[in-house]
């Protein structure tokens, strides 16, 4: 059963029926899904959500979930706490929402799941979007499984892996030279052209709900409480607001006692248009994508003044980071806590420590950060700043000799030479 009762712009309020539709009509304001609270408080417990499937659809009642559901299982991915990586940087308890295990390896198959359902719902035979990367794997693994017609369009400078990857499920790929922008303008276009499902744009306001699960499942792996903190990727601003959004519907529903979390967004430094407005106490300028990270590079971000709006209600704050601290914070979390995250994930890890090393993070704060997809995806970035292997023959001399050299390297870099 499902507890959707309508959609409902952000900005006016005005509501509309259940259809594929993203856009306020009155205010030309984003749309958002509306529930039944109060029947959902009689249908929903902790204990029910507990025996419930070990996916994104434990929370069923709190998502719009279609008749007919494409479950490739994502979702109830592992909460590490990060002991090694928090006595690295002073913090006394630290959390890694690992989300890089999902099906297609990142956090992109809880929208995917929740919007492909809701497209079988409307009737539609061909599922598309506009990507960075993970979510076209993620849109051509769940149109293979729902055995639908598939379109992905993505920047022409994609990582190759991610390319690879989407390909690998036989969708029509069409890169498009220029960036993400330039995408998504050429996609929302084909959409009015089209009878598709275009995941992020008519049927966004089901695809964003997705992204909730991730604050319902780190509220109920910590025991059903919420983080003091909480450091969250940020392209579109999308996952950051629905974390949030997450958080304060537990505490409406009964199943926590409070939410004091201090959401802080991470972005590069080459494309951080709501950290820049954040710390300047501006409004979002769009700016022309210029870094390595090319999940979060998105210069115009459509939920971008809802970001800022939930970094201020939650006393948060935002940082960014440079190429060269993205790679340095992949390499920090692999060589600590053994995950290997992509440079999303850098920019998470690069934020957390610039952040606690400026005073901004409190050292005592239960702290959770949001890794969001895998390493494998974009491992061309660190091609050239990772050690080359030892090469030796099949000989134990030549072994020994290579362990001594090593040796020796090890003591010099130590200043002990």
């Amino acid at each position: 059963m499902s507890y959707v009762v309508a959609l409902k712009c952000r900005n006016c309020g005005e509501k509309y029926q259940i259809k594929p539709i993203s856009i306020c009509d009155e205010c030309f304001g984003p749309l958002e899904v509306e529930y039944d609270f109060e029947k959902v408080k009689e249908n929903i417990s902790r204990e029910k959500i507990e025996k419930g499937p070990k996916t994104i659809w434990r929370y069923k009642e709190l998502l719009p979930a279609g008749k007919k559901i494409v479950d490739l299982k994502a979702g109830l991915t592992p909460l590490h706490r990060a002991d090694n990586l928090a006595e690295k940087l002073g913090l006394k308890e630290l959390y890694v929402k690992n989300d890089s295990v999902n099906p297609t390896f990142s956090f992109k198959d809880r929208v995917v799941a929740v919007s492909v359902s809701q497209a079988l719902d409307f009737g539609f035979d061909t599922l598309a979007c506009a990507s960075t990367g993970n979510l076209a794997s993620s849109v051509a693994a769940h149109a293979a499984k729902g055995n639908l017609n598939c379109y992905i369009f993505v920047p022409a400078d994609l990582n190759v892996a991610k390319i690879t990857q989407t390909l690998a499920y036989e969708p029509n790929l069409i890169s498009v030279e220029g960036n993400y922008d330039d995408v998504n303008r050429l996609c929302t276009e084909i959409a009015g052209y089209y009878n598709w499902a275009f995941v992020n744009i008519n049927l966004r306001p089901y695809y964003a709900e997705g992204s909730k699960t991730l604050g319902y499942e780190v509220v109920e792996q910590l025991g059903w409480e919420a983080p003091d903190r909480a450091v969250v990727p940020v392209g579109s601003g999308s996952l950051l607001t629905k974390i949030w959004k997450g958080y304060n519907e537990f505490l409406e529903l009964g199943l926590i006692d409070e939410v004091n979390t201090k959401i802080t967004a991470s972005q590069a430094t080459g494309c951080s248009p709501i950290v820049t407005a954040f710390r300047s106490g501006s409004e979002i300028k769009p700016v022309k994508p210029k870094t390595i990270e090319k999940s979060l590079a998105i210069g115009n971000p459509a939920d971008g003044y809802y970001a800022l709006r939930v970094l201020k209600e939650s006393k948060g704050t935002a940082g960014s980071v440079s190429d060269e601290e993205i790679i340095e914070g992949i390499k920090l979390l692999a060589k600590t806590e053994g995950i290997f995250t992509e440079t999303a994930g850098g920019v998470v890890v690069g934020t957390l420590k610039k952040l606690v090393e400026s005073g901004e993070i409190d050292k005592d704060e239960k702290t959770v950060i949001y890794i969001t997809g895998n390493g494998l995806k974009t491992q061309e970035v660190l091609i050239s700043k990772v050690a080359k292997p030892i090469k030796i023959k099949p000989d134990l001399n030549e072994f020994e000799q290579a362990l001594s050299a090593k040796q020796k390297i090890l003591v010099k870099e130590a200043g002990i030479w």
